[in-house]
């Protein structure tokens, strides 16, 4: 690793932890050259996953755009933004572990809705609204009783 000071590319460890989500890896270095000392972070490297959209162009998997939808769905909801955070992760660690290059739209989509379900029924539909493209009032009203019979039933 090379040090950020001078240059040089030889550095020993001083500390290793973890980061508070888990993801990454903390490491405090000493630069054997100048004696200051950095902090890294290691990570996994990750696929680059491509969703293929309901009109079959492609775009990169994105966690932000994700959570930007998320947080729009929830919007003026009691929903704390750590959950939706924890979604996204969800979502980008089942995307990862189905070790394809491609997924769709509609499998990632149906999966969010799913958890979302759980998390708030409101924004549930609102984000089902826009997923599925309600375009009457007849949309929101099957949807809604659709959920209501799954609530009666589980």
């Amino acid at each position: 690793m090379k040090c950020c000071f001078c240059g040089f590319s030889e550095s020993k460890v001083i500390d290793s932890r973890p980061t508070d989500e888990g993801t990454s890896i903390r490491r405090r270095r000493e630069c054997l050259s100048c004696g200051k000392r950095f902090t890294t972070y290691e990570t996994i490297e990750t696929i680059s996953v491509m969703v293929v959209k309901k009109d079959k162009s492609r775009e990169a998997f994105d966690r932000e755009k994700l959570l930007k939808g998320l947080l729009r769905a929830c919007e003026k909801r009691p929903v704390p933004v750590k959950a939706l955070e924890g979604l996204a992760d969800e979502v980008e660690s089942y995307v990862q572990n189905l070790l394809l290059r491609e997924v769709t739209s509609e499998t990632i989509g149906e999966w969010v809705m799913e958890r979302l379900k759980s998390i708030d029924e409101v924004a549930y539909i609102r984000f089902a609204s826009v997923y599925r493209q309600f375009r009457d009032i007849d949309s929101f009203d099957h949807e809604i009783s659709r959920l209501r019979s799954e609530r009666e039933e589980g």
